[in-house]
């Protein structure tokens, strides 16, 4: 039994519903809030209102923009013929921390997963073979490499295929920095076909 006023337990069951928190971690973080200065919560209390209700999805993308075109799809120095399919807004921002990258975006907002309910109306794919035209040279999908990432891979592969654009899938295998001994099957096999000559 909790020994919290109502309004700290509910605080810590809001925090809780946050992805990778879990109760002990709510709970640090409104003792952490109820201790700052009354501006401070004040000031992330109006920050977060703010950014719930001016960011939207572009039009174009999918990404999260407070502008629509978001600031990649209305870019003119970005490489419009090619498309890099990511599943979630956060993927983008993954993507431009490299700076390889000078291409569009499209983000289909899930994967295609049967065990979850979820098929291929249920992301955004009809809005990117909208965008397949001439101009279009090729897609990359760099979705996350599990089942439904990969199954989704196939499926985006399969339907673009005839509209004869070329679609690539971003490689995977072991990464830098991490050992062979500690690399599953998947990954080897993975890394082994996606080799290249030295």
């Amino acid at each position: 039994m909790e020994f919290y006023p109502i309004a700290i337990e509910k605080l810590i069951e809001e925090f809780a519903k946050l992805p990778g928190v879990g109760h002990k971690t709510a709970q640090r973080l409104t003792l952490h809030i109820l201790n700052l200065p009354k501006e401070e919560v004040d000031g992330f209390a109006r920050a977060l209102v703010k950014a719930r209700g001016t960011i939207k999805y572009c039009s174009v993308c999918g990404n999260f923009t407070d502008t629509d075109p978001c600031a990649v799809c209305a870019n003119p120095s970005r490489d419009k013929a090619t498309i890099c399919v990511v599943e979630q807004p956060k993927d983008i921002m993954t993507m431009e921390k490299v700076k390889e990258y000078n291409g569009v975006y499209h983000v289909l907002h899930g994967t295609i997963s049967p065990m979850a309910g979820r098929g291929p109306d249920d992301i955004r794919l009809k809005e990117l073979i909208r965008r397949i035209n001439g101009d279009i040279k090729e897609v990359i999908v760099a979705t996350n490499p599990n089942v439904e990432g990969e199954a989704t891979a196939m499926y985006i592969s399969k339907i673009l295929k005839p509209l004869g654009v070329k679609v690539t899938r971003i490689a995977h295998g072991v990464p830098v920095g991490g050992d062979l001994e500690y690399a599953d099957e998947v990954t080897l096999s993975k890394a082994l076909e996606g080799r290249k000559e030295i």
